[in-house]
């Protein structure tokens, strides 16, 4: 047997054991339905959220309102989403001669509790968390639209994470 008649032989196993191997594989869309069962976005559509207590509390609702319903109306609420968020600033860069902050590290930390709304019982539970960064200069409404910036940066990553943590809870849990 020849060495190209081996590797042409290898080369046909191998396809065969990959297809052996992804044909176990249980991939299936997370926004999308493929047969009956309900698509993670209907699930998303349906949850309450709760009021929020600060600005950057509020911003991170509204980008959760807009993922959940994707602009569209809102479903009948089967759940309840509740979170505390917590923000820290601190400086990370110092300038050299004048002992001023040059940088400042924004942290937002989001603790969120999804519960059916019907029973109250909690389904899942977990923490979040993003940092943003901004420069800081002598003028004082350019530093304060940068923070609010940095915060809205870290809002939006961490309702980026909460929705994907929750479909796919919803991809796993069919309910």
């Amino acid at each position: 047997m020849s060495s190209s008649d081996l590797t042409g032989r290898l080369r046909a196993l191998a396809v065969v054991c990959m297809f052996a191997v992804l044909t176990g594989c249980n991939v299936r869309p997370l926004y999308g339905s493929l047969g009956p069962a309900a698509p993670a976005q209907e699930e998303l559509a349906a949850i309450e959220i709760a009021p929020a207590d600060s600005r950057s509390g509020q911003v991170l609702r509204n980008e959760l309102i807009y993922a959940f319903q994707r602009g569209g109306e809102a479903a009948t609420v089967r759940y309840r989403l509740k979170f505390i968020t917590n923000l820290t600033k601190s400086s990370v860069a110092v300038e050299e001669l004048s002992d001023v902050p040059a940088a400042y590290l924004v942290q937002m930390t989001a603790s969120f509790s999804l519960s059916d709304s019907e029973t109250g019982r909690t389904l899942m539970t977990g923490t979040s968390f993003a940092n943003a960064s901004y420069d800081f200069s002598n003028q004082r409404f350019a530093n304060q639209r940068a923070a609010k910036e940095a915060e809205d940066r870290a809002a939006k990553v961490v309702a980026d994470d909460i929705q994907i943590r929750i479909a796919a809870y919803f991809a796993d849990h069919r309910i």
